[in-house]
């Protein structure tokens, strides 16, 4: 039996739209996992951002001089709260990170701090936070890979410039974040 050309042609349309179809939905979907990621990170954020408060005024009680450290972690946690975009939150949270490193070697220049209850059970779970931060961001590079390879490889490319997907930035430390902070103690 002799195949119509007509039915072959339709059948070739049925298949370019079903690969068009599966196509555009994998862009929509690494797409929406990229912002789950995200969202997983700033949720780890925040845990961090809620511990902080709690670790500060507990280390305040017994370090009056060191109110700089305070003054800067709460000028980044504010910064963070107005940060509009990936890179804006990844800066600001850098920042924290800073400040918070130099309130870690504070807390453990001070006796009678690390011998604090409240401050060892506050910083045992800073700690945990910080692993989860570092998981959860190593993920979202890890989604942003795979979205970024779909949105860069044909066809893909072909359809992510039709409907405006671009590539997405990767979570990045700050510059000089690899070095540990300094801090210095005014003695008086």
């Amino acid at each position: 039996m002799k195949k119509s050309p007509l039915l072959i042609v339709v059948g070739l349309l049925i298949f370019l739209a079903l690969s068009f179809v599966s196509a555009y939905n994998k862009l929509v979907t690494l797409n929406q996992k990229v912002d789950t990621q995200w969202a997983q990170v700033e949720t780890q954020y925040q845990r961090r951002f809620d511990l902080i408060p709690n670790l500060v005024s507990s280390a305040q009680a017994v370090m009056k001089q060191e109110r700089q450290v305070f003054a800067d972690i709460a000028a980044a946690r504010t910064r963070y709260a107005g940060a509009a975009t990936v890179d804006e939150k990844s800066a600001s949270a850098s920042e924290v990170e800073g400040a918070l490193s130099r309130l870690l070697v504070i807390i453990e220049n001070y006796p009678e701090l690390k011998s604090d209850q409240t401050v060892n059970r506050l910083m045992d779970e800073l700690a945990g936070t910080e692993n989860r931060i570092s998981v959860e961001r190593q993920r979202f590079n890890d989604q942003v890979t795979a979205y970024n390879l779909a949105v860069k490889r044909f066809p893909g490319s072909l359809l992510a410039s039709l409907f405006g997907y671009s590539e997405r930035p990767f979570f990045q430390s700050t510059a000089g974040s690899e070095k540990a902070p300094a801090v210095e103690f005014d003695i008086e």
